[in-house]
């Protein structure tokens, strides 16, 4: 009896042994990636905007957007974000949140800025954190959705001639938006630069990508950490759109 006992506690044992490791990435798989989350915080030391430190300023500008400047040692940053950014991602044929970024170095020495570093922290999301999107690489995606709806199109259009005015409108809808943005994150996105006395200032537009099964539905009013790592700091900016009846987005300052 005791020979069959054990025998059978043996066999349990494997069983469980095999099955363990599947439970496990299983319920691994149902948590947001680790490499996503901000719970760990980051040993390069902050610098975070905030309306009441020396060196932070803010503005709003008649094309409804709001500035926000941070100066820390030779480096001042302003981001800038549209009051309607929330409602503009949806109606984009690809869904991107953007921030207009100024940069200026008045140092004696030089300094390199990439670009690639930059992140946005989604704070009622999981608090997903998402990199900037590298502009090649999203300008070779909008390409190749643009040249599979031609070819998926037209294979459509031989089963279904009849459809052939409707498919190919549309088509060339998709096809202008799409050139169009190629262009505007061509010449308009901020790259990786060498900043020094000759070359003090550089700007444009960072693109974070929404597509994420960790970010849901837009919130009444949303969160957001923007991080700049720059020269040994990470420059920080929290966002909140859109701002409320008293929040200070609203206090314009002369």
């Amino acid at each position: 009896m005791r020979c069959h006992c054990a025998l059978r506690n043996l066999g349990f044992r494997r069983i469980i042994a095999a099955i363990l490791p599947s439970v496990f990435l299983a319920s691994v798989s149902l948590a947001p990636p680790l490499c996503a989350r901000a719970g760990e915080k980051s040993k390069i030391p902050a610098v975070r905007w905030d309306e009441q430190t020396p060196g932070c300023t803010f503005s709003r500008s008649d094309d409804g957007k709001f500035h926000y400047g941070l100066w820390s040692g030779d480096i001042g940053i302003t981001a800038s974000v549209d009051s309607q950014e929330l409602e503009k991602v949806h109606h984009r044929r690809e869904p991107f949140f953007s921030v207009l970024l100024d940069i200026r170095y008045r140092g004696s020495g030089t300094l390199d800025f990439d670009s690639a570093t930059i992140t946005l922290e989604f704070i009622q999301h999981f608090q997903v954190v998402q990199p900037a999107l590298d502009p090649d690489d999203f300008v070779t995606k909008i390409q190749a959705d643009a040249d599979t709806l031609d070819h998926e199109t037209a294979r459509e259009i031989e089963k279904h001639p009849e459809q052939k005015d409707a498919k190919q409108a549309y088509v060339r809808t998709f096809q202008k938006e799409s050139n169009e943005l190629i262009e505007f994150v061509s010449k308009n996105t901020l790259r990786p630069a060498h900043l020094g006395p000759s070359n003090a200032e550089i700007g444009g537009w960072v693109l974070f990508s929404t597509s994420s099964k960790w970010i849901g539905r837009w919130k009444k009013q949303e969160e957001f950490i923007l991080r700049i790592p720059i020269e040994g700091k990470v420059f920080e900016f929290p966002l909140k759109l859109p701002p409320k009846p008293g929040d200070v987005l609203l206090r314009k300052r002369e």
